[in-house]
């Protein structure tokens, strides 16, 4: 466990000096408050780009503040997904490819401990991004409109989180198997966009897949109730974690021990 926990630590102060802990919580802030604050002020938006044409009228539905609050996390679906995929594409590739790993694992570092602390760095650092991402956007929609339960937004942001951990793992997956990090990269976003369009298009039989996470926390988000698919696609997805990690570590293994 002690050498574990330090190669946790090296992990945790190599993404200090990447300043991955600066930029990547601070872009999640700026993914996170840009949808209420557009929202609210979308008629200033509309008047200071030179407004409508004389006689046109525009009426936009004011959002509950519900509603802003699943825009706001919708955007992580597709910007917040990108930035997790392009942090994490390289956190064992890259490490490969200028030999740093081979250096590490002379000494008596276990295989599953190298890359078990890489992916629980890696969860830690878009856990706590998305959680300051996500709670900006639950404050700014309490302040330019209500105030959404805290303990529902909670749930919602546990699940939405649960899905990105999934995805994670698929690119460390990626990360482990191949050399280069663009590859693994584009791999990882290719699998991710299958997996959420066949699930969305294939929704009714295909109700436990990880895809479904985020529109089961929207169910609550948007006061509609607790799905009984929630529990199942949440434990699915646990269970792909753990098997995506335990063939992450076999693989990393066999490609090491044949180089």
């Amino acid at each position: 466990m002690s050498q574990w926990m330090t190669l946790l630590k090296k992990e945790l102060l190599e993404m200090w000096r990447n300043f991955k802990w600066i930029w990547m919580p601070i872009t999640f802030i700026l993914i996170g408050v840009q949808k209420p604050i557009t929202t609210y002020y979308m008629p200033q938006i509309i008047d200071s780009l030179g407004g409508l044409p004389e006689g046109a009228v525009l009426k936009i539905p004011t959002p509950t503040a519900r509603e802003v609050i699943m825009q706001g996390l919708g955007e992580y679906t597709s910007l917040g997904v990108l930035i997790i995929v392009l942090s994490t594409m390289g956190i064992i590739a890259a490490e490969r490819k200028s030999g740093v790993a081979a250096m590490i694992l002379v000494k008596p570092v276990s295989f599953t401990s190298f890359v078990t602390s890489k992916w629980a760095g890696g969860v830690l650092l878009m856990w706590l991004s998305f959680f300051t991402g996500c709670t900006t956007t639950w404050y700014y929609t309490g302040l330019l409109f209500d105030w959404v339960p805290f303990g529902e937004f909670l749930q919602a942001y546990f699940f939405y989180a649960l899905w990105f951990t999934f995805i994670l793992t698929v690119t460390v997956f990626f990360s482990s198997m191949l050399r280069t990090s663009g590859t693994a990269g584009f791999i990882s976003l290719a699998v991710v966009i299958i997996v959420s369009i066949v699930s969305s298009t294939l929704s009714r039989w295909l109700e436990w897949s990880p895809a479904q996470l985020t529109s089961y926390a929207n169910e609550i988000l948007l006061d509609k109730g607790v799905s009984e698919y929630l529990l199942p696609a949440g434990l699915l997805a646990g269970v792909c974690i753990i098997i995506l990690l335990a063939l992450s570590v076999m693989i990393f293994r066999k490609k090491e021990l044949a180089s």
